[in-house]
């Protein structure tokens, strides 16, 4: 398939990449053309402007960091929609509002294109590896014809319905859930640690037990190392995600008290950590809290 494909983050890269690798033809653009170049020597090709890159294409994939610049990459001359045929398909994968989302479909409709939502679970390395947990949203018929990369990119896809959009509310639930667990173990390690057990050895008792998943083993052993830099996900998109959570809820009129102490945890740790911190630094937050100096475990 030939594809365009637009942004190339630490997640967009491994993505894209993946669908070199499955045999597709893809054309890239990015706002930094220097982070294409490992591509471009896989054989990509490079590209000035997103307009470019969705020319002539049947699909056109998007990764971008947050809903402005997802929006500064599809609208305006030189962005996606200009580029895109009547009856081809933009796939976007980053994490956005649920208003952005159904913005973008009512963008593409009105201009004969087809949209799917399709955010993705998992980090960098699993970006790189082809695991990511693919969230899709849209027509029927639009995610089927994806299909073929979604399995280039990912160990499975999750169809959430025709309403592009409801796949970011899942997306927006998930990173809160993600987040409320880095909390509860934050906690359950500082009170364990104030009653003389080792952090390492409380996450080996919960992952051997009822906790056995990613979420535990992989963010219990950054918390247990005091491991926050580099970022698999920097705090400032985890706020941006719970700020995104906390907008639906209020639609929504659902209470959710958790996520406005998960977000002043975010704040404290990028006050105290810097902008460029992982967002299990919460960690950091909740043993300084419990009169806990930060470090290793």
């Amino acid at each position: 398939m030939d594809i365009g494909f637009i942004g190339l983050g630490a997640m967009g890269t491994g993505i894209a990449s993946n669908l070199l690798k499955a045999g597709h033809k893809v054309t890239v653009w990015n706002r930094t053309a220097s982070k294409a170049e490992g591509l471009v020597a896989a054989g990509a090709t490079l590209v000035k402007t997103p307009r470019e890159a969705a020319r002539d294409k049947a699909v056109v994939y998007s990764m971008m960091a947050d809903d402005a610049a997802q929006l500064s990459v599809v609208e305006g001359e030189d962005g996606i929609v200009a580029g895109l045929a009547k009856g081809a398909l933009h796939i976007a994968a980053g994490t956005i509002a649920v208003a952005t989302a159904d913005r973008l479909t009512a963008l593409h409709q009105a201009h004969g294109q087809r949209y799917v939502s399709a955010p993705v679970f998992g980090r960098p390395d699993a970006a790189a590896a082809a695991k990511l947990f693919v969230i899709a949203a849209g027509p029927d018929e639009a995610i089927d014809e994806a299909e073929p990369l979604f399995a280039a990119i990912g160990q499975k896809l999750f169809r959430i319905g025709e309403t592009p959009s409801s796949a970011n509310l899942v997306k927006l639930c998930g990173n809160f859930t993600i987040l409320a667990a880095i909390e509860t173990m934050g906690e359950a390690m500082a009170l364990a640690e104030k009653g003389g057990i080792p952090k390492a050895k409380l996450l080996e008792v919960l992952t051997g037990t009822l906790f056995d998943a990613p979420v535990y083993r992989n963010y219990g052993a950054a918390l247990v190392a005091g491991r926050f830099k580099p970022a698999g996900f920097k705090a400032p998109l985890g706020l941006k995600d719970m700020r995104l959570a906390g907008e639906s809820a209020e639609k929504h009129r659902v209470a959710m008290p958790l996520l406005s102490l998960l977000r002043d945890h975010l704040v404290e740790a990028i006050a105290i950590e810097g902008e460029d911190v992982d967002w299990s630094a919460i960690g950091a937050t909740v043993a300084r809290h419990a009169g806990l100096a930060p470090k290793d475990g």
